[in-house]
Order: structure tokens, then sequence, then C-alpha cells
């Protein structure tokens, strides 16, 4: 007897651009490591036949940020299979609700079964009482929400959508699962490789315990370190490697607390040693990771060429103010050379509309990360009240005004009102602050860091490049940006009208050549500070503020140390640590000597 097919079809959504065109790119720039995760959970559920012997379990994956979702293809396909089949829309932050809940009236039209996943359920559910009103938009057309990962789930759902008994919700936030020995995070080479650098993802751990308030991991994958065995990532390292994917991104919100992550770089390096594999890894750190014994020097061994690093603030005050106290920034300047001298690239998050922020201030605390911090790539983010977040659950039960269009909660837009900027200061104030890290002058500063410090300059400019040009031409954040901009004409947010192909067409390639070619321009002026600088050997000594050996008298020094009351305080406060801790030696000293 032939057997039956069952489609399950995994689709992780994009969001709307401020025209309302899905934001939508030739090559994405950031890997789903949702889509890897359960695709990998997915290949399991195959494998075990949770559906019955009988049952042949199709499966396609779909990022949406560089391949198009085609409704009516996906449905024709299931409905010439028998029919039975169910759409997963996974990963789904909060500001890709809305396009997911367009694809899920969609394909709920067309009769077939729904599930919404991800950080905007998993956060609201975990963090509000009863459901949203844009969570019971879904669970009014029949669409089923599932909150928590689906390590050790996704069996159910499949089971109850093949006998077509969906739960309207599957709330697994009380109960988040082990992931050491769970399926490996995979996607297909073809799907990688619709990301810039064919760079795949994977977690080898889960939760933080930080108390960030702007923050919605710890309330989605818990406080508590949840981590794969290092045979577990060898796995993945492996599969990936046989079908020729040599670069990696490790999703730990924070590796550095991991509580595994040093066996997991040991067998990492030991695998790089006995099998001379090459590959290139990224990790996501906090600015304390060099207090940790050999965290840093270990990761340079296992092939970390670039980190991420939550810098967040240089204003003690604004670090206080968002629970993050453990960043110190007396410490930023001997945690950046740590990694610099690994010959590692450092990029950095930095948070703009803290209470205390002004346009100038702003302006004045890059001006003192450009000439003080050895950063490589400053990003900046609006501080904003993200569904699942403490600083969300507070606005809400306030009921304090916030954005209601969950499209624009990207980071990259303004959602809630600030203390004392208008909205118009505050997005003066983040274009300032684009505008001022990433001048001329400044880049050609970093590349001569970077040739003074071994550092691979063309992956500065590339990346300098990527960045900047980002903001200044596809109007997106660089971490939503990607090759080459795609648009199409009849993927518009419902409620904006459908464009006359004859006005849409000639705009839209015009804008694709236009921004093509401003970028171009751009990596071609960057290119040639780079030519220059290389060709020119007294850069190779080059030194400034950011590259001088941390030494106790720049705290007297130095704008980082006293440009503020609260940085002033963060200094005293050090300098009695360590004049305390003095004291302390001496004390032994003396008691040494006399016993």
């Amino acid at each position: 007897m032939p057997k039956k097919i069952f489609h399950f079809v995994m689709i992780k959504p994009s969001h709307y651009d401020a025209d309302g065109y899905v934001i939508q790119f030739m090559r994405s720039a950031m890997p789903s490591n949702t889509l890897a995760t359960i695709c990998g959970l997915a290949e399991d559920c195959r494998g075990r036949e949770v559906l019955g012997g009988d049952v042949e379990l199709k499966f396609t994956t779909i990022d949406e940020t560089n391949t198009r979702v085609r409704v009516d293809r996906i449905v024709r396909r299931i409905r010439a299979d028998g029919g039975l089949g169910l759409i997963g829309l996974i990963g789904v932050q909060s500001n890709q609700y809305p396009r997911a809940l367009v694809l899920a009236r969609q394909f709920r039209d067309a009769g077939l079964k729904v599930c919404i996943g991800g950080f905007h359920v998993s956060g609201c559910l975990a963090m509000l009482d009863g459901v949203t009103p844009e969570l019971q938009q879904a669970l009014d057309i029949g669409v089923s929400l599932f909150a928590g990962e689906a390590e050790g789930r996704l069996d159910r759902v499949l089971q109850d959508a093949m006998k077509g008994e969906m739960q309207p919700v599957y709330n697994y936030m009380n109960d988040l699962p082990s992931i050491e020995n769970a399926p490996i995070p995979f996607l297909n080479i073809d799907a990688v490789k619709r990301t810039g650098g064919a760079q795949a993802s994977f977690d080898a751990g889960r939760g933080c315990p930080y108390l960030c308030s702007f923050c919605t991991i710890i309330n989605v994958q818990g406080r508590k370190s949840r981590h794969r065995s290092p045979q577990d990532v060898l796995d993945i390292i492996r599969a990936n490697l046989d079908q020729g994917i040599i670069r990696f991104f490790v999703t730990d919100d924070n590796f550095a607390r991991n509580q595994n992550w040093e066996p997991i770089i040991d067998a990492i390096i030991a695998f790089r040693e006995r099998d001379g594999r090459k590959f290139n890894i990224v990790f996501q750190v906090d600015t304390a990771c060099h207090r940790i014994p050999n965290f840093i020097e270990k990761a340079a061994l296992a092939g970390c060429k670039r980190v991420f690093i939550g810098l967040e603030n240089i204003n003690p005050d604004s670090l206080k103010a968002a629970k993050k106290g453990q960043n110190m920034i007396v410490e930023y300047r001997q945690m950046l050379q740590a990694w610099r001298a690994q010959g590692i690239i450092t990029t950095a998050g930095y948070i703009l509309g803290f209470p205390g922020d002004t346009p100038e201030s702003i302006v004045r605390d890059v001006e003192i990360i450009k000439a003080e911090l050895p950063i490589d790539i400053l990003e900046f983010f609006f501080l904003t009240p993200l569904p699942g977040s403490a600083d969300h659950k507070r606005l809400f039960e306030t009921g304090v005004e916030m954005e209601a269009d969950l499209n624009r909660y990207d980071l990259n837009n303004i959602c809630t009102a600030h203390d004392t900027m208008s909205r118009e200061d505050w997005q003066r104030a983040y274009r300032m602050a684009w505008q001022t890290y990433f001048s001329e002058d400044h880049c050609e500063t970093l590349l001569k860091r970077a040739r003074a410090d071994g550092l691979p300059l063309g992956k500065i400019v590339g990346t300098m490049t990527w960045f900047y040009g980002s903001i200044m031409y596809e109007g997106v954040h660089p971490l939503e940006s990607g090759l080459f901009r795609i648009k199409h004409r009849r993927d518009r947010r419902p409620g904006l009208p459908l464009e006359n192909p004859i006005v849409f067409y000639p705009r839209y390639v015009y804008g694709l050549v236009r921004k093509t070619l401003a970028l171009i321009a751009m990596f071609k002026r960057y290119r040639r500070i780079r030519r220059r600088l290389e060709a020119d050997e007294a850069t190779l000594s080059y030194t400034d503020a950011a590259l001088t050996p941390v030494s106790d008298a720049e705290l007297a020094e130095l704008d980082l140390y006293s440009a503020t009351e609260a940085a002033q305080a963060a200094v005293a406060k050090e300098q009695r640590k360590k004049d305390s801790a003095r004291r302390k030696a001496a004390d032994a000293g003396i008691e040494k000597f006399l016993t």
C-alpha cells in the first residue's frame, strides 16, 4: 500500500519595511538558528516515524529573509499529496508577528493547519497575564500557538495535526527541556548558501544568568544554563563541514556563561588539531568574559575570528538602569585589548535611549568610544520594550503608551516615549551616532589599528561597508540587511494599495541600481584607504589612546572615566577596590615576614 504523505512546512517570516514590502534579499545577513533547530527535530521525527509506519513525513524549510513564500504553490503541493500537513511559522519575533499573521490567514483560508511559535508568543505568555489581543487574533482564525522549546514536544504537535486535533495553545514555558543529546540543528547547504558567507548557526547552550531589563532571552530561555554536549557540537560542525560549510555563528546569547563552555571549546580545539579541518566561529559574549581564565585564548584556538560583545553603553547610570551591573566601564579597555591580542575582530552593540541620554550626550559618548576604546565595529540600537522583557512588562502594567504596530519592534524604530528627548531628537541622535562612528577619518583609524594589530583589513573593510551601507542606503539595520534587495509587488502589507506595475518596477530597479552603485563606491573608498595603509610600513607601528596598554594612570587621564559623574564614581569605586587589595597584600606580606 502506498504511504500517506504529511507535509511539514517550516517558515521563518521576515517583516515589512516602511513602505509595506517584505524585507528580503538575494542573500540575507543572518542565518536562522530556529529554522535549523526545528529542521533537525523534524528529521529526527521522520527517522522515528512518529506519525506511523504508513505515513511519509516530508518537510520544507523557508527563510523569508531570502526566499519568497509562495502560498499558492505550497497549498497546491499539499493538496496534490492528499491534503495532510502543518504550516509552522517558527521563531517569530515581535516585529515578524504581523507578517506571520498575514501568512497564517492565507494558509487557514486554504484549509490548512497552522501553528505560530517563537519569541513573541513565548515572551507574551511568559510575562503577561492572559492572551494579548494579537495572539487572540490568531486563535480566532484557528491558528495554534506554541510557547517554549520544541525538543521532545514536536512529536505531539505533528501527531495532533495528523489527527486533526490541534490544541489552541501548547504552553511549555514552565518546562524548559534539556538540550544535551537532543537532535542537532541542521540545514541543507542550499538553504545555508542563501545567507551571506554561507554561514551555518547552532546554539551550544541556552539561558543567561543576568537580569538585563531590556532582554527577552532570560524570560523565554530562562536564566539557568542548559547546554549541548561537546560531542553534540562536534556532530554539528562535522555535518556542516561535510557539505562544504566552514563558517559558524554560535547563537548563545552569552557563550561565556555556558557552563559547559570549556569542554565544548576543548573538544573543538582537539578536533581542529586532529583532523586539520579549517573553519571559523563567531561567538556572542559579555564584557566580563576576560575574567574567565583562558576563555579568550581558547576561543581563538577554536577558530573564533570575530566576537560580538554586549557593550550597551559607557555610562554607568544607564547600565544600572538596565540592570546590567556586570558591565564595568573600567574593564572595557582591558577586555577589548585581550580579544585584539588574539587577532579577533570585535563587534559591539550599543543602545541609545537610556533615561539620561540626549543627542549631545550620545554624540559625546560615541566620540569617547572612537578615541579610547579599541572596538572595530560598533552597531547601534534603540532601547526597545520588546514583548517578553521586563521593560515591556513594566510599561504594559503601568499603562505607558507604546507603539501599537508590532512590525516596528525591530530595534531600528522608536516604540515608546523618552523621558527628555522628543521622537525627532531621538531619531536624529540615532542617525548622528552612526554618522559619527563611521566618519571617514574614523574608518581610516579603524584600519590603522587593524594594520598595527595584525587584524585582517579586508574583513574590516567588508564589515564597515555592510554595516554603514545598510543604514545609509538600505534603510534597515545591518542584521536585517543582505545582498541585493528583492521586492515583490504583490507581497505588500494588507491595507496598503497594490502599486501599478508601471510605477513599481522602474522605481524598484532604479533604487536597486542606485543603492548598489553607492555601496560599491563606499567599498572602493575604504579599499583605497586600505591599500594606502598597506603600502605604508610606518602604519605597522601605529598607536593611539585606544591601543595604549591599560595602566592605573589612565583612570585620571581618559574622558571615558571623567565625562560623567557616574563614570567618576565608577573610577572612585575601582580605586578604593585597588587600594583595599594593596592593603590586604601588604598586611599579608607583613604577617608572612613576622611568622
